[in-house]
């Protein structure tokens, strides 16, 4: 069904062009697609969004319900999700390592939009590959992550996500036990001009790049330690880039891990195991915090550890 909305020009909103106002009383919407509502003057006048609103004019708007919100051809419940948080505007969920987000070239079924689109409507400004999208994580990076249902829940967390104004925690398992207990990490990161797959911090040029490190604890026998990282931006691999840069890549990192430096000096046999069969960086997103962008709430979500990265804090735990 179509809804129906009413607007009366009150003494502030008087002197104003007609689609400058609507904007205003609809600010989930652009111009562009409130141009697209059937809109009528309750008066009988024709409507010009170019004229200047009258003290008591009134306009009826109806906004049509829109049929799908995205044509794929292979939407499906590939696995269960993880559902976090919930509403009609924005759904937070806790992704699974192994999963691509959207479908791609060499990823047609099995992603994370795919799922959900078999459960619930995402918004379709992301376009039809990415809709609802507003951040993204690595296949194999794991943790919580926030979707737009509505399309004015998607313009307000691209907002928050472009201006930073959001909280992001990760916990990283590394290589390496570091002798200070917090660090700063900047630099420009940029796709790699040797590895088109890889990003790389540059000297010139790139996007800038900060990440907050705290060691949470370490192992020193098996030369490890764990990480909370603290996204200050919002780069392309950039906690992988950062820390391995730094001397403290990530386990089980296939691009920038450089597990044959390391894993020649393991000695426990059941930590060798784990590093030799998982599939997967051993990072996850662990907090995300932000302001809601429909309600204003502030919005706090923290995850567990998945099960994989328990059992190696378990292995070393143990060793």
């Amino acid at each position: 069904m179509a809804e129906i909305r009413n607007f009366k020009v009150e003494e502030e909103s008087v002197g104003i062009r007609t689609d400058k106002f609507l904007s205003d009383m609809m600010p989930e919407f652009s111009r562009s697609e409130i141009q697209k509502f059937k809109i009528e003057r309750v008066d009988g006048k024709k409507l010009k969004f170019s004229d200047k609103t009258k003290l008591g004019d009134e306009f009826i708007v109806e906004i049509a319900e829109k049929e799908s919100n995205v044509a794929y051809d292979n939407v499906s419940s590939d696995f269960d999700l993880d559902i976090l948080y919930e509403d009609d505007d924005i759904i937070v969920i806790n992704k699974p390592r192994g999963v691509v987000m959207y479908p791609s070239a060499g990823n047609k079924t099995g992603t994370l939009v795919q799922n959900l689109l078999a459960y619930t409507h995402l918004s379709t400004l992301g376009g039809e590959t990415r809709p609802g999208v507003v951040h993204r994580l690595d296949k194999d990076t794991s943790g919580v992550m926030v979707f737009a249902k509505s399309d004015a829940a998607y313009r307000g967390l691209v907002k928050i996500f472009s201006a930073h104004d959001l909280t992001r925690k990760y916990i990283a398992f590394v290589w390496g036990v570091p002798t200070w207990g917090g660090a700063d990490i900047t630099g420009n990161i940029a796709r790699s001009s040797r590895n088109r797959q890889k990003m790389s911090l540059v000297k010139t040029g790139g996007k800038p790049a900060h990440t907050i490190v705290n060691v949470a604890d370490v192992w020193t026998k098996p030369g490890i330690s764990m990480f909370r990282c603290t996204l200050m931006t919002g780069r392309t691999h950039q906690i992988r880039v950062h820390l391995s840069s730094h001397g403290f890549p990530v386990l089980c990192d296939p691009l920038y891990g450089r597990e044959k430096n390391h894993i020649g000096s393991v000695k426990d046999p059941e930590l060798l195991e784990f590093l030799q069969n998982n599939d997967g960086q051993m990072l996850h997103a662990e907090v995300l915090e932000f302001v809601h962008p429909v309600t204003g709430e502030k919005m706090h979500f923290k995850t567990r550890l998945p099960d994989d990265m328990l059992m190696l804090k378990d292995i070393l735990d143990n060793e």
